[in-house]
């Protein structure tokens, strides 16, 4: 593989990564974690991005070109997809890329029909399990390669009709120098006025009921008369302004609040510390109904924290049956498992030490940013040199 300071009249592969929200979520900390390796292999990276917000900011901070992409209107309201699609098609033609690789499961919808009719090699990448229209498979399949974020996330949408053939599965990876184990200081515990003996447990997700946070209020309940010393971190927030979402937003508030649990909820909004908040955690929880690859799993891991989580979707890829215990996984939508869990994690202190090892050993092992850039870099090459 040619790289740019090998010959510097060689001109580096141009790649423009889709993304559709402003925001800074897993599926775009997972590409950004990727780049400095695909860079150093060749390529120019830049971004198609809403202009303001989280993203924005850093891909400017990162020396990365961002070319403004947005889907929504001045009011918030999605534009049609047929407008999109023609500003879409604007873009890649002043762009000039060699490669679109899209970066969620939406802008690969979006862009799959563009591309193809450009002659343009394209990767769509899909970080989420959904229902798919007929329509929505076909636009997906227009893609050169699909990349699904877990096995469970590639075969709930090969038995929708997305082509087996040409979708891979490439876990996602984290910075394992960022995500470290480091020795509790209590900032956190100082920031919050807690007792230095309390025990802080973590949540970590965007405010919703697929997160299923409230299984974790029903099970605080379980345990607030016996366990006074644990305290819940709540980290995320609702982006939806449904009425289901606000209904449910309300609702955890309330079920955080009674009784015992009265102020032992501490609700953190959205965090870019979150490196320096996973040490300070007793143990992670994620109740999650459905779950593609939770990425706060792998950086729980990385950074050593013991972790309780359900059985659903990819849970089990990060957390697989055979060897060494690296979580504990409970089924979903049962807060007396999740109880009794946690519980015993408070209980034994050794268990805690020992999951939280096995974890970081499991991180190490299998998601590692650059394993899964190099996987992506065999993806690009394969794709373009089909063309």
């Amino acid at each position: 593989m040619t790289r740019p300071d090998d010959n510097p009249r060689v001109p580096a592969r141009r790649v423009l990564v889709l993304c559709e929200y402003p925001t800074l979520g897993g599926g775009e900390h997972s590409l950004l974690s990727t780049v400095p390796f695909i860079q150093r292999a060749g390529y120019e990276v830049n971004i198609a991005a809403p202009p303001d917000g989280p993203l924005a900011d850093t891909v400017i901070q990162r020396g990365l070109r961002l070319i403004p992409f947005e889907s929504c209107d001045a009011d918030g309201r999605r534009r049609s997809q047929s407008a999109l699609r023609d500003r879409l098609t604007r873009v890649l033609r002043d762009a000039k890329p060699q490669l679109l690789h899209a970066n969620s499961l939406s802008m690969a919808r979006l862009s799959g029909p563009v591309a193809a009719g450009l002659k343009l090699p394209s990767i769509g990448h899909l970080r989420d399990i959904l229902k798919l229209s007929a329509a929505a498979v076909a636009d997906l399949n227009r893609h050169r390669r699909l990349i699904a974020v877990s096995a469970a996330t590639r075969d709930a949408h090969v038995r929708q009709g997305l082509d087996a053939a040409k979708t891979c599965v490439i876990h996602n990876g984290v910075d394992l120098e960022l995500f470290r184990p480091r020795q509790p200081t209590g900032w956190l515990h100082r920031e919050l006025g807690l007792p230095a003996d309390a025990m802080l447990v973590g949540s970590i997700g965007q405010m919703v009921l697929r997160k299923g946070q409230d299984v974790l209020a029903v099970a605080a309940g379980l345990l607030a008369d016996d366990l006074p010393q644990l305290h819940y971190v709540i980290v995320g927030r609702r982006y939806s302004q449904k009425a289901e979402a606000l209904e449910y937003e309300a609702a955890l508030l309330d079920a955080f609040s009674r009784g015992a649990l009265a102020g032992h909820a501490h609700f953190l909004d959205v965090r870019d510390d979150v490196p320096r908040i996973l040490p300070e955690l007793t143990m992670l929880v994620h109740t999650a109904r459905q779950e593609p690859l939770g990425r706060v799993l792998l950086e729980a891991a990385a950074a050593g924290v013991p972790i309780i989580a359900t059985d659903v979707g990819g849970t089990r890829e990060v957390f697989p049956v055979y060897g060494e215990p690296s979580a504990l996984i409970v089924p979903p939508d049962d807060p007396i498992a999740l109880a009794a869990a946690m519980r015993s994690l408070v209980d034994h202190p050794h268990r805690r030490r020992e999951i939280s090892a096995a974890a970081r050993r499991r991180a190490e092992n299998a998601f590692a940013a650059q394993m899964a850039a190099s996987k992506s870099i065999q993806q690009y090459e394969q794709v373009l040199a089909e063309r």
